[in-house]
């Protein structure tokens, strides 16, 4: 070879250096500089941010659309409008799609929903999770019912692939219209405060239909479908913790629904001195509230819970941690809210984690003190008894560990809601304070013993006498310990130490169910 003549294959190479340099960028210089002048970062850095450093191993990096119409044969991008491949997260593996704004909007295209299905169809014949980073003004129009179909053959997989693999959805820009179903159907959505937004129909459509005005932040931004909808379960305050906090949720949760949670290498003894801070906690009165989270902080390795839709129903705290070193998903009632009742957003928020945590393998341990499910017309009307019955069904199904612990209050078909003995709980705990009753002493009372009240010389003494000796003989604990459905009364300074042992003997747990094509749960 001639000095400075290039040989065949190095032609080749600086033409394969060009795709590269093309497709790495996007819709170009400029686009790339207006998606940093709204905040936001791009397809590529936001994968970079996600992935262990220099894992990420892109797929599909040629693909260019399809549509020769409006002029579309001139614009063609390498990769067209997602980045698609694996990588690593904390050294496990990972599959991943972007959809890149700066090439058409990042709207879907044909050849884009082809990548997307195709990374999907990977990690779930390869057992590992899919993430979904979202960021697009929607279906390619000049593409038309091509792009519908391709946002109908992503939604069949995130469908088809549930319970499979974890799914999770990032939304990082706009998601509107039919593409709000694909991140609604995955486990976990994450939006980023301020560039995130989900809705069906924008402001101006609702105005002209409904005559409603409405700013787009308030329809669909971060903090609505955080605390209205609940549409939202993680809200981050930008791109940065956004990805961290998706690193963070995927060291609680297996591969894939054949595997187990890891473990921290650091697994703690039950063995260690009694807690004395836990005899603090509770107070005096029946009826005054306290913060739940005091326990659970004492309870969890390090103090440390990852919240799931901590502004959704916050009358009931709902998110994974570790016991012992075992990765559990933890349900508790939040007295400081609503006094920890169950309503219709509560029980959607505890059915919908307790089977996540089910499909994934993860114990579940739920902490009780609940006065009921909430009465009232307005619940009735928004259908509490279909939606509370979503968590009784949600218990019954799960196979995996279950452990409870009373702490004050189990009342009517609360208790039974919250993983009693009788949905097939394992092992059921409860502190010397817990009331387990049809309701509190004070409406028991006034229902069995109004004669007795009403004929009384002094009827507030008499009322007070019988709800001690109501609450004494009926509502204490050791009746339900008496008939087996509570396993033990424990001290509470030994709450963390008991539910370490009872997770160790539980880990070999083998549960089945009826044989059934699958269990019609009350949507």
């Amino acid at each position: 070879m001639q000095e400075g003549k290039q040989s065949e294959i190095e032609k080749k190479l600086s033409r394969l250096a060009d795709f590269k340099k093309q497709a790495l960028a996007g819709g170009g210089a400029s686009r790339i500089e207006a998606q940093h002048n709204k905040g936001k970062f791009t397809a590529r850095e936001r994968l970079a941010l996600l992935f262990d450093k220099e894992t990420f191993e892109e797929i599909d990096s040629f693909v260019t659309h399809r549509c020769n119409n409006f002029g579309m044969a001139e614009q063609k991008f390498p990769g067209d409008s997602v980045v698609t491949g694996y990588g690593r997260i904390y050294g496990r593996q990972v599959f991943a799609y972007a959809q890149d704004f700066t090439v058409f909007g990042g709207s879907l295209s044909e050849v884009a929903s082809e990548k997307i299905c195709k990374v999907m169809d990977m990690a779930a014949t390869n057992g590992v999770p899919i993430i979904g980073i979202l960021d697009s003004g929607g279906a390619r129009i000049q593409e038309g019912v091509i792009s519908l179909d391709g946002y109908g053959k992503i939604i069949s997989r995130n469908i088809l692939y549930s319970g499979v693999v974890p799914q999770i959805s990032v939304i990082a820009g706009s998601c509107a219209g039919g593409a709000v179903y694909s991140p609604a159907i995955t486990d976990f959505i994450f939006m980023v405060k301020g560039i995130g937004q989900m809705y069906i129909t924008g402001p101006d459509v609702i105005k002209t239909v409904t005559g409603e005005e409405i700013t787009l932040e308030q329809l669909g931004g971060a903090q609505t479908n955080a605390s209205k909808s609940g549409n939202c379960h993680f809200v981050c305050k930008d791109e940065n913790e956004c990805f961290q906090s998706v690193r963070q949720l995927l060291t609680f949760l297996p591969q894939n629904c054949k595997e187990l949670p890891l473990a921290s290498s650091q697994l703690e003894s039950a063995s260690r001195l009694l807690d004395e801070e836990m005899l603090n906690i509770l107070p005096d009165e029946a009826c005054k509230p306290y913060d739940m989270r005091r326990i659970l902080s004492r309870v969890v390795d390090n103090g440390e819970i990852v919240e799931v839709q901590s502004k959704f129903a916050p009358n009931l705290i709902v998110g994974f941690a570790r016991i012992g070193g075992r990765s559990v998903g933890i349900l508790a009632q939040q007295p400081l809210r609503l006094a920890g009742i169950l309503d219709v957003d509560a029980s959607d928020k505890g059915a919908r984690f307790v089977r996540f945590c089910d499909c994934f393998n993860v114990p579940l341990v739920t902490f009780v003190d609940v006065p009921g499910y909430m009465p009232g017309g307005h619940q009735e009307h928004k259908g509490i008894i279909r939606h509370g019955a979503k968590l009784l069904f949600a218990y019954a199904e799960a196979t995996v560990p279950k452990i409870s612990v009373i702490t004050r209050k189990a009342y009517g078909g609360a208790y039974i809601a919250m993983s009693s003995k009788s949905l097939r709980g394992d092992i059921n705990y409860a502190w010397p304070t817990a009331e387990i009753a049809v309701m509190g002493p004070e409406g028991a009372v006034n229902i069995v013993c109004r004669n007795e009240i009403k004929k009384s010389e002094n009827p507030e003494r008499t009322r007070a006498d019988l709800i001690g000796k109501y609450r004494e003989r009926f509502s204490s604990p050791y009746e339900a310990a008496a008939r087996g459905f509570i396993d033990d009364i424990i001290d509470p300074r030994e709450t963390r130490s008991r539910i370490i042992r009872a997770l160790e003997i539980l880990e070999g747990k083998k549960a089945t169910l009826p044989t059934k094509k699958h269990g019609n749960i009350p949507l």
